[in-house]
């Protein structure tokens, strides 16, 4: 994450989609300050996110995109209740990112069937880069 700008929208989408079922969940918040805090954002400015408007803008690497994906996926798991409108949602948010259906399917079926949706980052990548040959 190389701009403030950068940082500020990532955060920002994250907030979006951690009240796309209609509540924000204290452990999506609790999940979302931490991310904020690796970014190096203070509780201030963190707190000032929940009442912005989302900012214009692609993130422009595939990693990046990715790891963003990812990072949307295990907020959508960490309350603990997966809703029909977070997968819509994420489903959507995935194609606007560019990113392949079928490996974003295959990875939320994943982290669907794992005990802690969590998968390590080779098996991410490598179902992104199947979708490249």
């Amino acid at each position: 994450m190389n701009t403030q700008e950068e940082k500020i929208k990532l955060l920002s989408e994250m907030i979006a989609f951690s009240v796309v079922d209609g509540r924000l969940h204290e452990r999506e918040y609790q999940f979302v300050w931490i991310v904020a805090q690796e970014l190096g954002l203070n509780k201030n400015e963190f707190n000032e996110l929940f009442h912005q408007e989302l900012p214009d803008g692609v993130i422009k690497s595939e990693f990046e995109r990715i790891q963003q994906f990812y990072r949307l996926a295990l907020l959508m798991h960490c309350d603990g209740v997966l809703h029909s409108k977070e997968e819509e949602a994420i489903r959507q948010i995935a194609i606007n990112m560019g990113l392949n259906p079928s490996a974003t399917n295959r990875i939320l079926k994943m982290m669907k069937e794992s005990s802690n949706a969590m998968i390590s980052p080779e098996v991410l990548l490598s179902l992104f880069q199947e979708q490249l040959n």
